[in-house]
């Protein structure tokens, strides 16, 4: 019985336990939902709010970019206005010194032609006025080619074709064929003789460059030494002595050919032709018998000649004689 009760109330115990987790879970699991909903919420205005700042911050970026490209057009619109007004300036500069410049080319054209009109009526030769030749060759391509063609826009008139017949076009196209003929032959002329000139120079050079050889090889130095762009080196006899080489050009090649030894071999045979010439000029002496026989003289040897010993006492006797004049001279002093 017991044993029954204890199970009834066992079961009974465990069936309230279930139930009492039943509801404590359902419980639990609604404020799960709960908080869950409050953190979508939550969420949700965050997002909303962070959406919203972003298209506030696009809707600035936007303006600025607005802004920004306005500025750079208004600089851009400045900075054209400024090249332009510089280019501006620049253009009258230009064209009021091509102004003045050919104000100032009419002023001579016109000089020159009354120049020539007095030389024409005196009978002179015609001359050109005379012009500065440094300030022309200073003159760059460009100037040079500008002048020519204000030159030839004041000189060349233009031709009033309308109020001329058939036969003023004539001669006119006439005289202009003639001064080109002219101006043709004068220009091959001068080719010719600017070709003549330019043999002639080049003559000229080869002949100076022949007498610079020349002039070097006199002087003992390299033929090619005065034909360079610079003068010829100044050879030291020596880079110890500060001493002028005055060698020939040929005694130094031959030196170098054979160096000092050749040198000192010669040196050395002239010095032995001329001890050898002194001691086959020398005076042959014998020395003075003592007690009947001749000093050195070995048993064996022959009697010297009668002659020899003649003579050998005589050029004994002068050497005496000259000791003896030489003692008197010293004792003199």
């Amino acid at each position: 019985m017991d044993d029954d009760r204890m199970s009834n109330t066992s079961s009974t115990s465990a069936k309230g336990d279930e139930a009492f987790a039943k509801r404590k879970a359902g419980m639990h699991k609604n404020e799960l939902n709960e908080q869950l909903k409050e953190y979508i919420t939550q969420w949700r205005d965050e997002r909303s709010k962070e959406e919203e700042e972003l298209r506030r911050l696009k809707e600035k970026q936007s303006k600025r970019k607005e802004i920004r490209a306005e500025q750079e057009k208004e600089l851009a619109r400045k900075k054209k206005e400024e090249e332009d007004a510089i280019k501006k300036a620049e253009a009258e500069k230009k064209a009021a010194e091509a102004d003045a410049k050919k104000k100032a080319m009419e002023e001579a054209e016109i000089k020159r032609q009354e120049m020539l009109a007095a030389q024409k009526e005196k009978g002179g030769k015609s001359s050109a006025p005379a012009m500065d030749a440094r300030k022309e060759l200073s003159k760059s391509k460009e100037q040079v080619e500008e002048e020519c063609r204000i030159s030839l826009n004041i000189r060349l008139k233009p031709l009033q074709l309308d109020a001329m017949d058939s036969d003023e076009l004539r001669n006119k196209a006439r005289k202009i064929w003639e001064s080109i003929v002219t101006l043709e032959t004068d220009k091959y002329d001068y080719e010719q003789r600017q070709l003549d000139q330019e043999y002639e120079m080049k003559e000229l050079k080869e002949r100076q460059k022949l007498q610079m050889r020349n002039k070097a090889i006199k002087k003992g130095l390299d033929p090619e030494a005065f034909c360079g762009a610079h003068p010829p080196r100044i050879h030291m006899f020596s880079k110890y002595e500060r001493r002028t080489d005055t060698r020939t050009y040929g005694e130094r090649k031959k030196l170098y050919e054979g160096g000092a030894e050749v040198l000192r071999a010669e040196w050395l045979e002239s010095m032995w032709k001329d001890k050898n010439t002194e001691w086959t000029k020398r005076s042959k002496t014998r020395l003075p018998k003592w007690f009947g026989e001749r000093p050195g003289k070995k048993p064996g040897d022959p009697e010297t000649p009668e002659g020899e010993e003649g003579a050998a006492e005589a050029a004994e006797e002068e050497e005496y004689d000259e000791e003896e004049d030489y003692d008197e001279e010293e004792e003199e002093e």
